[in-house]
């Protein structure tokens, strides 16, 4: 049996699931000023899959990677979630 694609499909699924939280914690503490953060775990993890040696490492060093720039559109969409009044404003 080839478990691999089963493997992949369900750390596909837990590392959307993990930047979901990630993303409204970010905006919370950070603003949308922590976007860099982002861009450059997506590079790492992009330079990461292009370099690494087997199929199910690589592929999930380019989900992480392509997560990551996802985050960045996110993170900037999270903003008017919260200033629409979806989600709470940290106050300082």
């Amino acid at each position: 049996m080839n478990y691999e694609g089963l493997i992949i499909g369900i750390a596909t699924f837990l590392i959307i699931g993990v930047f979901h939280p990630i993303v409204i914690k970010a905006e919370y503490y950070f603003g949308v000023r922590c976007w860099w953060v982002f861009m450059i775990a997506g590079i790492a993890g992009l330079a990461g899959s292009l370099f690494v040696d087997g199929t199910i490492l690589s592929t999930l060093l380019g989900v992480f990677a392509f997560s990551s720039f996802w985050s960045i559109g996110e993170l900037f969409e999270q903003r008017e979630r919260v200033r629409k009044g979806w989600f709470p404003k940290r106050e300082k």
